[in-house]
């Protein structure tokens, strides 16, 4: 495939000689959202909101391992019992801080915008991660956002439900992160936009899923120290080669912006 750039002094934005339209987006990019884009699980975040900022032991202990949706709506109706309102839940997730070095990312990716197509994937919810990117200022970035569907009932009560049914083994029962990852690259395929490589920013082991999809040609960048980033580690260790797509780990998101900075100077 021809490369940009390559002896037509135009910008890398078009494909050749004579072209007016923009060219699609070259690059998809991947995020999660808790303690990826912002640096605290935003579920853990809203307990702020709460009667003395603590949960009943007796909600806490109906925890299981694999159902967090299903708990959090628990603890959601607890919170709405206890008069806690949109207001509160909004002023909560409009102040929960930005992991390192994310504003300097988002401001490369507005920059460069005409080359990525960027989307989120989140086990968290609708209202909290919009709340968050319009407080932030970057929410016009996304073309597209998957989590959890919230809303506020009737009574005022902020209520949470799965985003789907799947048959993974090793995700959550809600939410499989690969499922919507394979699903939208088909989807964009039959629309005939493919992208020549795909960048996927996030930290759980609901990130390790997808990222296990991606190809010798996309980059995987797992926050250091956290699930995603053993889960890669252990892969190399137990199958060498297994796991195709480039691994950069990140302490601040600075980093992913100048890997993603120095990627556009070689294609240029």
């Amino acid at each position: 495939m021809r490369r940009c750039c390559e002896g037509v002094g135009l910008p890398c934005l078009f494909k050749g000689v004579g072209m007016a339209s923009p060219r699609p987006p070259r690059y998809l990019l991947v995020f999660d959202f808790d303690e990826t884009i912002i640096n605290e699980n935003s579920d853990d975040s809203i307990v702020r909101a709460a009667p003395g900022q603590v949960l009943p032991e007796q909600i806490r202990q109906t925890f299981r391992e694999g159902f967090y949706n299903e708990y959090m709506q628990r603890v959601l109706a607890y919170m709405g019992d206890q008069g806690v309102k949109m207001g509160d839940f909004k002023t909560v997730y409009e102040n929960i801080p930005l992991s390192p070095g994310m504003p300097d990312l988002f401001q490369f990716l507005s920059k460069n915008h005409e080359l990525f197509e960027i989307i989120l994937i989140s086990d968290a919810n609708m209202f909290g991660i919009e709340c968050r990117l319009r407080a932030a200022g970057f929410s016009s970035l996304f073309r597209k956002i998957f989590s959890n569907p919230s809303s506020f009932d009737k009574r005022g009560y902020f209520t949470l439900g799965p985003y789907h049914s799947h048959k993974c083994l090793d995700c959550p029962a809600n939410m499989c992160k690969r499922k919507i990852l394979t699903e939208y690259l088909a989807e964009r395929a039959q629309e005939e936009v493919e992208f020549e490589r795909v960048f996927y920013v996030g930290d759980g082991a609901n990130d390790f899923c997808p990222s296990v999809t991606l190809t010798s040609a996309d980059v995987a960048f797992p926050r250091k120290g956290y699930p995603m980033h053993r889960m890669t580690q252990e892969m190399e260790k137990k199958q060498p080669g297994a796991f195709q797509a480039t691994v950069v780990p990140w302490d601040s998101a600075a980093e992913v912006a100048h890997y993603l900075q120095e990627v556009l100077k070689k294609k240029c």
